[in-house]
């Protein structure tokens, strides 16, 4: 989102960049997938510059079902490789990233003992042919678990699966369907702030090395032999990066950034996930605080999940178009109370309990499959020329996942640091990040960290604590360095306003409400609070009357058109 004039004064860091010219890497993209790249060029030294058209994770990165996981379903496809790197990864992010990552129990209603044993066979050996989906039953799913199990054996902190018969499941999960024959219970991981995780993977890059740069609301518009022609949205101003190699992780959007490149490609194919939040304690409590899990009538991996006191409920998987912007649409509000109706088909669900609904197309690759859950997950880069060429050569990035980010980090890395010629000097698996570093995982060392790296913060150390995991104890530093006053009624200070302006490439209203902090996706994005928390910023960005008012209104929009919420109705619980 750029401002409504080009009047705006530059900013110190995307001044740097303009008038050092050169780096040894840009990156396009600032998703996860572009971000994990950039840490991992960092942390090798390598002089690395990443520009984002938007805000950082604020593309498909921002439209993610919150969950880190190995992807059973994935099995079916026959994808082992990307299975077992999947789980892998998944054990070390609970490891490495514990303030944002967490254990998730999982369960899956099952209505049939037999049903899919045949499909699955002709899923696997002939994935791309059309196969009709029928219901995968209890031996099928068992199957399935045990293998999954077995990939994240090595270095898993969580329980393996387990079954239960229709008399156990409904002790356990009384509001479920009654038709259930069985359940199946296992654990994946919980993502409660992907935007945040990948700031904090962005922020490590930038500490590490001094030379490292990332500029966010800066979009590639064209290339020279040597380099990336950009051009600032906040102020208009054009001006070349030259680099010894350009990474092209512009998910969806890769074909379309080599097209502005002036080389065509036609390597993307994604499709289009939508979710709803609701407000419905009836629901968030008939799960019993774990995520259902389970396949639709029509072959949708689908879930329902209580997230911040809400219930996200999703997701589709329909073809999409890069070019035109992903909205969820009330067809698939209608599929979402239906599947939720096929679960728990005593609990209402309504319009107006829809508090936050949110799109993004996956970046999948182009793919002649029958089905959209046919096509693989799984990553691939390709390179169009070589260090040293006449022309700085592109390395484009095809798929990807918010699970295996590090992996894939670290794979992309490879590939630019043996077109540089530079060695590999730090690996990042097992590396914490950032306020995951000596997180307190236990009560007891929690209260002992709150009390003595956040002395005097009270309830609000444990806000802080969840935001920023360790890195809260800067920011009560920062916090208490001054005189702090309260904004709006979501936790939030002026003095965190600061934190996230000079610390975290806050640039508009929209970056503090859907990325850094989760008030628009728990439905507390009012018309006051947008005033209080645009009143804050103006004199930390340096905004007038004028522009400060343009920033609420355009907020305003962007909550109406993208996320169907209306500031100004009465009924702020309805999606319009």
């Amino acid at each position: 989102m750029g401002t409504s004039t080009q009047s705006t004064q530059e900013r110190q860091q995307v001044a740097d960049v303009r008038d050092r010219g050169r780096a040894q890497v840009v990156i396009v993209g600032g998703g996860i997938n572009g971000i994990a790249t950039f840490r991992d060029l960092a942390l090798q030294g390598v002089d690395v510059v990443l520009i984002e058209r938007d805000d950082f994770a604020s593309g498909a990165s921002a439209a993610s079902s919150h969950m880190v996981h190995g992807g059973i379903r994935y099995l079916e496809n026959g994808e082992f490789r990307l299975v077992h790197e999947s789980v892998t990864e998944r054990n070390d992010l609970l490891k490495t990233a514990p303030h944002f990552v967490k254990p998730l129990r999982t369960t899956i209603p099952i209505y049939s003992f037999w049903s899919g044993l045949l499909n699955a066979p002709m899923q696997f050996f002939f994935r791309r042919k059309s196969v009709k989906q029928t219901e995968r039953g209890a031996l099928l799913i068992k199957v399935g678990l045990v293998l999954y199990d077995v990939f994240a054996s090595a270095g898993r902190s969580t329980p393996w699966h387990r079954f239960r018969g229709r008399k156990a499941s409904l002790a356990e999960l009384p509001r479920l369907n009654k038709d259930l024959k069985y359940t199946a219970t296992y654990f994946d991981a919980s993502m409660h702030d992907p935007e945040r995780l990948a700031l904090d993977v962005l922020n490590d890059g930038l500490e590490a090395n001094r030379r490292a740069r990332a500029l966010n609301y800066v979009e590639a518009i064209g290339r020279t032999d040597n380099g990336v022609v950009v051009r600032d949205r906040e102020t208009g101003t054009e001006f070349t990066i030259a680099a010894d190699v350009i990474v092209n992780a512009s998910g969806p959007w890769t074909d379309l950034t080599n097209e502005a490149f002036g080389e065509p490609t036609g390597f993307m194919g994604g499709t289009k996930g939508s979710h709803i939040v609701l407000d419905n304690p009836e629901l968030s409590e008939a799960t019993g605080g774990r995520e259902i899990f389970f396949e639709h009538s029509d072959g949708r991996v689908v879930l329902i999940y209580p997230l911040k006191g809400r219930v996200m409920v999703g997701t589709t998987d329909i073809p999409a178009d890069p070019r035109e912007p992903a909205r969820c649409t009330e067809e698939e509000v209608d599929y979402f109370f239906e599947l939720v109706a096929s679960v728990f088909p005593d609990i209402p669900v309504s319009r107006d309990q829809i508090v936050y609904r949110f799109s993004g197309i996956r970046p999948l690759p182009a793919s002649d499959a029958s089905r959209a859950g046919q096509i693989s997950r799984d990553y691939r880069v390709e390179t169009s020329g070589k260090a040293g060429d006449d022309r700085t050569p592109v390395v484009s990035l095809v798929g990807g996942k918010w699970t295996t980010f590090r992996a894939l980090g670290e794979s992309l890395g490879d590939v630019v640091l043996d077109m540089l010629s530079v060695p590999r000097v730090v690996k990042t698996k097992g590396r914490a990040i950032g306020g995951g570093r000596d997180y307190p995982l236990s009560d007891r060392s929690r209260e002992v960290w709150l009390r003595s790296r956040v002395p005097g913060a009270g309830d609000r150390g444990d806000i802080l604590l969840q935001r920023y995991g360790t890195r809260a104890e800067r920011v009560w530093d920062l916090i208490e360095d001054d005189h702090d006053e309260p904004v709006g009624t979501n936790a939030l200070s002026t003095r965190e306003l600061l934190w996230m302006v000079e610390r975290e490439h806050v640039v508009h209203l929209t970056d503090v409400l859907f990325r850094r902090t989760s008030i628009a996706f728990t439905g507390d994005a009012t018309r006051a609070e947008l005033e209080a928390i645009s009143t804050a910023l103006a004199p930390l960005l340096g905004w007038d009357d004028e522009r400060r008012a343009e920033e609420v209104r355009r907020t305003a929009t962007t909550l109406r058109e993208e996320h169907g919420v209306d500031v100004d109705s009465e009924d702020m619980a309805g999606a319009r």
